[in-house]
């Protein structure tokens, strides 16, 4: 490719090439403060045209690299950092064999993590990143990473994806730490926030699972919370998981631990204010 950049993340490398500069050049900028990466990477992808005339003419951006979807449908250029994030999701989602992935939201606090999981729209990304600049260390809005030998959550404290309303919430932080916004995406306006700085200082520092939430919005929701049982809990997260059924043995051995001695709670809320309280509430109760 004739532009690339390497990037390591956590515990994991990513070599990115693209075609154009301009995707890489918004990258680099946003993970400007992350340590370099050195020697071989875990995961490629690249962006490239979706035709050969597609590079000049009405460019538009395929993700491709290492795992690939076929029917995914191109991004225009204008769209090119989202493309390069879409695409290291995807190599994780097909590719990572090291830990059990949980799509989820996960932050810190002595040690301890909490873990925010649930379908999309129910507030995950919004309230880890919330939640960092109130006290918590922010570990990663897309994936928490489990090591199933260790029982621990390894942060990924990847650029956190603003969507829509969430966008305003978050007005007063260093333009420094934004990336550009990125209309009409098919999840609507969209804009990277890179992580606050302790996130990315510590972020080889795991963290052992203390409690699992799973946070939903809703307008007219009551603020409530309420315990969740064991099986349930189990269900949920096979759901959330892009990569348990591939790791066999292994995941199913790392998601019954897991669940057997993490307790879990469903919070309903209609406000992030709402939310953040239950979260501190609950936490609190756990001990």
């Amino acid at each position: 490719m004739r532009h690339r950049l390497a990037l390591r993340i956590g515990p994991v490398a990513f070599r990115i090439g693209s075609a154009w500069a301009a995707p890489l050049a918004e990258l680099a900028r946003l993970y400007a403060p992350y340590p370099a990466a050195d020697g071989a990477a875990d995961f490629t992808v690249r962006l490239e045209p979706a035709a050969p005339w597609r590079r000049i003419i009405r460019p538009s951006v395929a993700i491709a690299g290492d795992y690939t979807l076929p029917d995914a449908a191109p991004l225009p250029l204008a769209q090119g950092l989202l493309a390069a994030e879409m695409g290291m999701n995807l190599q994780m989602a097909l590719g990572q064999k090291r830990f059990l992935l949980l799509h989820a939201g996960v932050v810190e606090r002595d040690g301890k993590a909490l873990i925010l999981t649930g379908p999309s729209g129910a507030g995950k990304s919004t309230l880890a990143a919330l939640l960092g600049t109130r006290g918590w260390r922010f570990m990663g809005d897309e994936f928490g990473l489990l090591d199933p030998e260790s029982g621990l959550l390894h942060p990924f404290p990847r650029a956190i994806s603003l969507k829509n309303a969430s966008l305003a919430l978050f007005d007063d932080v260093d333009p420094e730490r934004l990336g550009p916004v990125l209309r009409g995406t098919p999840k609507g306006t969209i804009r990277h926030l890179r992580p606050p700085a302790d996130a990315i200082a510590r972020m080889a520092h795991s963290a052992r699972p203390a409690l699992i939430l799973f946070p939903r919005f809703g307008r007219d929701l009551p603020a409530t919370q309420r315990p969740v049982g064991a099986a349930e809990v189990f269900v949920r997260l096979t759901q959330a998981s892009t990569n348990y059924v591939s790791l066999g043995e292994r995941g199913f051995g790392a998601l019954t631990a897991l669940v057997g001695g993490t307790p879990a709670r469903a919070i309903d809320y209609s406000s992030t204010e709402e939310a953040i309280g239950l979260v501190e509430q609950t936490w609190a109760a756990q001990g």
